[in-house]
């Protein structure tokens, strides 16, 4: 029998109220709080690093960073993101190498049912997000639930992106579509 942790983090129906999701939950805050208190950013990447999942050579996140878990975020080497990034993990979130993300980003993994009955009974579950390596996102970016990103992806500024997009594309709007492919 799966634990609710692992159907949340298989993107099945899980129980947001489980006392391990709510105690990790509890302890990621007290985290963040010691972390986004700091002045010192080596110290406090250090500290996150440890918190993720796994986590590559070189990540520099600036203060205001928030997320649920921790242990489903996965970035690559040579991240690097402005002010205010939130990682909402309930599903795996994965971020390839040499990713840079603009102030205020947001990467959503949780899906809420249509379905009000469902709603009503706390029915949660999630969808992964994948972003390839050297993928730039400017600020205020939403990537929401099941999406992917190829390689080389540009997206603009207050962008949304509902739906997935291969290599070596910039992306732009709400919702985010094709402007310009990248040679």
């Amino acid at each position: 029998m799966l634990t609710e942790r692992e159907k949340m983090t298989n993107g099945d129906p899980y129980k947001q109220f489980d006392p391990e999701l709510q105690a990790r939950r509890k302890y990621i805050r007290k985290e963040l709080q010691k972390i986004n208190a700091y002045d010192d950013n080596i110290k406090s990447n250090e500290h996150l690093a440890k918190l993720f999942g796994d986590c590559g050579k070189n990540l520099f996140i600036e203060t205001g960073i928030e997320f649920d878990y921790g242990y489903n975020i996965h970035i690559g080497d040579e991240f690097y993101a402005n002010y205010h990034l939130t990682l909402l993990d309930t599903c795996p979130i994965t971020i390839g190498n040499h990713c840079y993300f603009g102030p205020d980003v947001g990467l959503y993994t949780p899906v809420h049912p249509l379905d009000p009955k469902q709603r009503l009974a706390d029915v949660e579950l999630g969808k992964p997000i994948t972003i390839g390596n050297n993928c730039w996102m400017g600020g205020h970016v939403t990537i929401l639930p099941g999406v992917t990103l190829g390689d080389n992806v540009v997206v603009g500024a207050g962008s949304v992106v509902t739906k997935s997009f291969g290599d070596n594309v910039v992306i732009v709007g709400n919702p985010a579509k094709v402007i310009k492919t990248i040679d």
